[in-house]
Parts: structure tokens; C-alpha cells; sequence
């Protein structure tokens, strides 16, 4: 692979930074090449407004709007970019000339800027990072993006912290204004208070019924009760859970997670000592598991009664949905790129408990199966991206067999199985 500091022009002569060089390393143990890296498109055009219609970053569209592609005008020469949180374009929108001489790079909605994709670059380095960061023009690992210039910043949930997407700026030097960093940190608060607004707004404004006319029956009335949404854990990507309840999160130790994820796993029941093996590894913990019970009941009650522990034997006596089913729920139902956006690691990963382990088998198992046996060429892409794909030798084989021979992403499959080879030996 051809060194991509080698182009940089004679001028600019500065040592480049440390987190750029540790950005372009990684993009060396990808193997993508410098010289021919274009960003995939990920999305046709149907599928993209279906799925940034129901991105939570849709409602707060007006606010970036406002802040920032207000003043991206035709004659601004710059471009805001709104990504999802795997570097994926949902909304290119600004300088109309400068967007059609964008897309010769494949800067488009649609397209994936993560860094796995593209290298380094502000939108895909920022999410990688999770802080704001600016990619001045050959700081770009992308040769074909050395006359651009951009600055992004990650936006989070504002209850639970997790990443939501990236705002960008991208353009010439004025992308990289001293003023603008701050602006776009400005934006993306702006943008998180509104989200916790709306939030809070929808709560308060949600009745416990509903009233409905029926259509017949002479204009009657009736009122029916609205139905609260079901409590759930995500414990995926997570060293502890997260329970959601009525759109308010609440962090959950490992041990409650644990716990509540294999009583959701066994919605009929289950004894004690079996719940002792699933959680300690040992069905003679039982002593120590009914005083952890008694805490994950002191911690529930305030906030879920619903969802305290019934015991003999041990149960859920109300629904709790998990991100782990609902990953399953999505593969069953043919969603498959959806399924593994909504994977987000492995489930609760410093948890040694056996009940866990096996619930992230079953999982693995079945996105493994289903998407070697259904999924698209751009779904197992994605898939070797991934940790659980990243060293999968049948999915890469797979790929070659699939993949166009003029496709540019076989050089990169090859190298991979041929450094998997060489570990086995």
C-alpha cells in the first residue's frame, strides 16, 4: 500500500498529529488503500428515508437546520452532514455546487464515512474517538478527500450517554475555522437539550387513556386505556444494563442485570438453584442469590414494582423486553441490516455468568446463521466489520465467492484470510 503522507504537498511539512497518525494506522490494519477508497453506498433511496425517519435525530432536525445549514447557502461553498451512530450519511444538505462535486467522492446520503469505510475523516475519526475533532485537508487518509476540509462532533443521548450520530461541516479552510468548533459543540448540546425536551414534553403530555369516536353506531364514544410501553433492558455492547421505563433510563448493576436477563430468558419460572448455577455457576449459591434478590427488590420497587421478582419459583410477573430479543425479533422477521445495526457487542462482555454466556451464543449463533444463509452481499460486509465477523473465515470465503471480480473490496478479503491462515499455523 502506498504511503499516503508521500502526497502530501511540499508545503506542508508540518509533523502530522498524533491522533491522525493513530487514525491512519488503523485504517493500515484495515487495509484500505489511499489511493482508491470510495465509501460505500449502504442505502438505496427508499430504504434511507424509511430508516432516518425513524432515527431519533429526525425530531431535531429544525434546531440543525436552524444553528447550522441555514447559513450553508449555495454561495457558502459548504456542506452539513447528519450521520447515524455507525458514520453512515442520513442528510447531506448546503452549497448545491459544492454537493455535486462531493458525490465524485462519494460524500452522499446514504454513503458510510465510518472510519472502517473511509479512513480517516472528521465525521467517522469523531465517532471513533467520541469527542469533536477537525480533518484538515491531507490529514485525510482518502487522497481523494486532500481538498477538503471538515469538522464534526459526536451527539449522544442525553439520558443514557450513548452515541446518537455525528453533525459534520465539511468544506475548504473556512470548515476548519477557529470559530467553528465551537459552534458545532454549541449545536450538538442544542441538539441533545431539545431531544430531552421533547422527551419530557411527551411524558408529561401522554394521558393514561384515550378517546375514541367509532365511526358507526350512531358517533359513539368510548374511552380505552393507552397502552404503556413495555419495560426494557439493553444489555448489548454494555458492562451494565440499561432499563428503560417509560422512555426514563436507569443503569443497572451487572449482578441485577444478570439476573433479570435470565429471568426474562425464562418466563415461566425458574428454581433457585438453576438460577444460582445460571448467575454463580454453582446451584449451591443459593444462600448468596436470595440476598442479592432481596437488593435487586430494594432497587426495583421505587422505580418498576412491576417488574419485582415473584418467587417459588423465581419469575417476572410482567413483561420485560431485552435489545438481545429484539435483535432475534428483527433477524425473524428479514431485517437483516437492521438486526446487526441494533447489535452492538457482545451482551454484558465482563460477565462470566453461565446463563449470560449462553444467551450470547444463542444470539451469536443465530445472526451468524441467518446472515451467511440470507443476507446480501452489503449485510456481510458489514458483518466482517464487526467483532463477532471480523475473523470469520466461512463469511469471508463466502464474500470472494459473491463479490463481483472487479470489486475493489477483494484485495482487503484476501489479505484478511491470508493473515487468518497465517495465525493458524
Amino acid at each position: 500500500m502506498s504511503n499516503p503522507w508521500a502526497a502530501t504537498p511540499a508545503s506542508a511539512t508540518a509533523r502530522p498529529r498524533k491522533l491522525v497518525v493513530e487514525s491512519w494506522e488503523r485504517g493500515r490494519q484495515l487495509e484500505l488503500n489511499p489511493e482508491k477508497l470510495l465509501s460505500p453506498l449502504v442505502f438505496g433511496q427508499s430504504e434511507l428515508s424509511d430508516y432516518r425517519q425513524a432515527h431519533p435525530l429526525a425530531a431535531v432536525m429544525p434546531v440543525i437546520q436552524k444553528l447550522l445549514v441555514n447559513d450553508a447557502d449555495n454561495d457558502s461553498g459548504m456542506l452539513v452532514a447528519i450521520g447515524d451512530a455507525m458514520g453512515r450519511l442520513l442528510w447531506v444538505e448546503g452549497d448545491q455546487a459544492l454537493k455535486a462535486k462531493a458525490a465524485s467522492m462519494m460524500f452522499v446520503e446514504g454513503s458510510d464515512w465510518s472510519e472502517a469505510s473511509a479512513g480517516t475523516s472528521a465525521p467517522g475519526t469523531a465517532l471513533t474517538l467520541d469527542h469533536a475533532i477537525q480533518i484538515r485537508r491531507t490529514e485525510h487518509f482518502n487522497m481523494l478527500v486532500h481538498d477538503w476540509s471538515c469538522t464534526a462532533v459526536p451527539v449522544h443521548d442525553p439520558e443514557t450517554g450513548a452515541i446518537l450520530g455525528v453533525i459534520d461541516i465539511t468544506g475548504g479552510d473556512q470548515a476548519v475555522d477557529r470559530h467553528t468548533l465551537p459552534l458545532m459543540e454549541a449545536t450538538a448540546l442544542a441538539v441533545q437539550n431539545e431531544l430531552l425536551v421533547q422527551r419530557m414534553r411527551s411524558r408529561r403530555d401522554t394521558p393514561d387513556s384515550v378517546t375514541i369516536a367509532l365511526s358507526s353506531g350512531g358517533g359513539s364514544v368510548i374511552e380505552l386505556p393507552r397502552r404503556k410501553p413495555i419495560p426494557t433492558l439493553n444489555v448489548l455492547g454494555r458492562d451494565e444494563g440499561v432499563l428503560v421505563l417509560d422512555g426514563v433510563s436507569h443503569v443497572v448493576g451487572r449482578r441485577h442485570s444478570e439476573i433479570l436477563l435470565v429471568l426474562a430468558d425464562h418466563r415461566e419460572g425458574i428454581s433457585a438453584p438453576l438460577l444460582a448455577e445460571l448467575v454463580y455457576g454453582d446451584a449451591q449459591s443459593v444462600g448468596t442469590l436470595r440476598a442479592e434478590m432481596v437488593r435487586l427488590r430494594s432497587f426495583l420497587e421505587p422505580i418498576a414494582p412491576q417488574l419485582v421478582p415473584l418467587s417459588k419459583p423465581y419469575r417476572l410477573d410482567a413483561a420485560l423486553e431485552t435489545d438481545v430479543l429484539h435483535v432475534s425479533s428483527l433477524l425473524a422477521r428479514g431485517a437483516h441490516r437492521a438486526a446487526l445495526s441494533a447489535y452492538r457487542g457482545s451482551l454484558l462482555p465482563d460477565s462470566v455468568a453461565p446463563g449470560v454466556r449462553d444467551i450470547q451464543t444463542q444470539v451469536d449463533l443465530l445472526l451468524r446463521e441467518v446472515i451467511m444463509t440470507d443476507a446480501s452481499k452489503d449485510v456481510l460486509l458489514e458483518y466482517i466489520e464487526t467483532e463477532l465477523g471480523k475473523y470469520d473465515q466461512e463469511a469471508l470465503e463466502l464474500l470472494l465467492r459473491i463479490l463481483p471480480q472487479k470489486s475493489p473490496k477483494r484485495a482487503g478479503i484476501v489479505t484478511r484470510l491470508e493473515l487468518l491462515e497465517r495465525a493458524e499455523k
